[in-house]
């Protein structure tokens, strides 16, 4: 069994991965030490890997950890200019896209805090993408610079054109952000026919359901090619 840890900029992910798969699933708003103690006692784990966007995380335990960082091995080939810069969630869903759909050309669609969309090709060569704001952060941004709009969540109806504040906002936000989204995979679809396009990220059953375009939706996607990284550096 195998420990990923994925410390992301809003919750901390714990899962347990056996024979390939999430075996354990656990949150948790900051690091929890505790639950890692439980479940390093609870469960044979073998190996772990720490993901972290926040601070640095240090696993007390003599099982054999790696840390992500640029420097780690990756089975994938980067052309991104700057590896140091690059997220690590964002790696770690190209690098579970080469590995689940080999041979393929794939676009990985992110949506938590930001919207992150990124291409890796048939040859698991990684290219690089997109990074714009998420729903609820293009939410508290109207409310935060203006000062009559009122914060307002996510919405599972909405229409194309709103026909009072609230509705035009909601219009706004949603239906600009799915336009977006479908413009970059048709745009992709124009010169890659076969793309196949993964959604994951905490809003991906906003995407799932309204997306025209036909995607695989995989919650646990990051995880997935957080565990095949550590299986790499075996």
């Amino acid at each position: 069994m195998n420990l990923v840890i994925d410390i992301g900029n809003t919750l901390v992910k714990y899962a347990v991965f056996k024979n390939n798969e999430v075996f354990i699933i656990k949150r948790s708003d900051d690091f929890d030490g505790r639950l890692v103690d439980k479940l390093l006692k609870n469960n044979d784990i073998q190996k772990i890997i720490v993901s972290s966007v926040r601070e640095k995380v240090t696993i007390n335990s003599e099982i054999h950890t790696v840390y992500l960082s640029e420097k780690t091995n990756i089975p994938i080939t980067l052309k991104y200019k700057t590896p140091n810069t690059l997220g690590k969630d964002r790696l770690a869903g190209v690098v579970a896209a080469a590995v689940l759909y080999p041979n393929k050309n794939v676009l990985v669609i992110d949506a938590g805090s930001c919207i992150t969309m990124d291409y890796i090709d048939k040859n698991k060569v990684y290219f690089g993408g997109r990074i714009s704001p998420g729903i609820e952060m293009r939410y508290n941004s109207l409310k935060k610079f203006t000062k009559n709009l009122p914060k307002l969540t996510i919405n599972t109806s909405f229409n194309l054109i709103g026909n009072d504040t609230n509705s035009s906002i909601v219009s706004g936000v949603q239906s600009g952000i799915l336009a977006e989204v479908e413009t970059i995979i048709t745009d992709l679809r124009k010169e890659n026919e076969s793309l196949f396009v993964v959604v994951t990220g905490g809003d991906t059953i906003f995407f799932e359901n309204a997306l025209k375009n036909s995607i695989f939706a995989d919650p646990f996607l990051v995880l997935k090619g957080l565990n095949e990284i550590l299986k790499y550096n075996d």
